[in-house]
């Protein structure tokens, strides 16, 4: 493969932090045939490495990202049935539009879908279309992430570790479109009543409670906040930095979005250290038009930058195997 480089990639263990590939010059259906020879090699590569940013196939539509994602053959983890609270707008069964929200808004650094019991384990990332200001993705080592917060706060990353988290969240019944968390519980739940919705939550081992207005904060089960990752590295697997900095909407309050399993509400001092930390080592992905990203979601978070402009970005996701 013809490696390259961008300003500023990170180093971790002598490895460049995102790899950086361009693909040869070639046609959509050229394309598709060299993902298909190399989707081993870069599913693996990004399990090591974290992300791997792809420049110079040619996509320019949904339709071309849907045929080179598809060419992986990678399992498909629907966006439609997925419990994400993030409105988006599907344009095939594999594709979708990345989060929605306003273009002021940062979004903080997370796991894809870590606060719900069924996440994906990589997902894709194409840029359209790059913002003429800002709109970087911001990608972080979670497995560096944990060294570092293990060394620095113990008892913090112990407590993580040993007790879990759970999310709680209020989500419309119908969707908010002026939100990056409105998605409404009728989507969310892929149901059309609340019967149905109290049945799905039950099956989830979910708790809830119905509002007035209709809409319903539902609270998950214990969730991992940390992960083995089976080859000796941990990784500090959650939403807790986008939970406690930015689930924030008219109906949303951060400080009550995240707590420890047992239901204590988490020191403001020890997610701050562990956003900090995040900062440190966050890389911004600077996005050119035809750009493809595949991020391992076991060991990477991403996020996304304020941006001016317009930005499309579309994703996909992948299902464990």
């Amino acid at each position: 493969m013809n490696l390259s480089s961008i300003p500023g990639q990170h180093e971790y263990g002598g490895k460049p932090f995102p790899l950086v590939i361009n693909a040869p010059e070639c046609s959509l259906p050229e394309g598709c045939e060299w993902a298909r020879g190399v989707a081993g090699e870069l599913s693996k590569t990004a399990f090591e490495r974290g992300a791997v940013l792809v420049r110079g196939l040619p996509l320019a539509k949904p339709e071309d990202f849907d045929a080179v994602v598809s060419a992986f053959n990678f399992p498909n983890f629907s966006y439609v049935d997925s419990l994400s609270n993030a409105y988006r707008i599907n344009y095939t069964q594999r594709v979708f539009s990345a989060n929605e929200a306003p273009s002021d808004i940062t979004i903080f650094l997370h796991h894809e879908l870590a606060q719900t019991p069924v996440y994906p384990s990589k997902l894709f990332f194409f840029c359209q279309t790059a913002a003429d200001e800002g709109g970087a993705t911001p990608i972080c080592r979670s497995d560096v992430l944990w060294e570092r917060l293990y060394v620095q706060r113990p008892d913090f990353a112990k407590a993580c570790q040993a007790r879990g988290l759970k999310y709680s969240n209020v989500m419309p019944a119908e969707a908010d479109e002026s939100s990056g968390m409105g998605r409404s519980w009728k989507s969310t739940f892929s149901v059309d009543n609340r019967e149905a919705a109290e049945v799905r939550l039950a099956k989830l081992s979910y708790s809830w409670e119905w509002y007035p207005n209709g809409d319903l904060r539902a609270t998950t089960p214990v969730l991992p906040a940390v992960l083995d990752l089976g080859d000796g590295r941990t990784s500090f697997f959650n939403q807790l930095i986008a939970a406690f900095n930015g689930w924030k909407d008219t109906r949303n309050d951060p400080a009550r979005a995240i707590m420890f399993g047992d239901g204590t509400l988490l020191n403001p001092a020890d997610v701050g250290l562990a956003s900090a930390i995040a900062d440190k080592i966050t890389f911004d992905i600077p996005w050119q038009a035809g750009d493809l990203a595949l991020i391992d979601n076991y060991v990477a978070m991403h996020g996304r930058r304020a941006f001016k402009g317009t930005r499309r970005m579309l994703a996909s996701l992948v299902a464990d195997n």
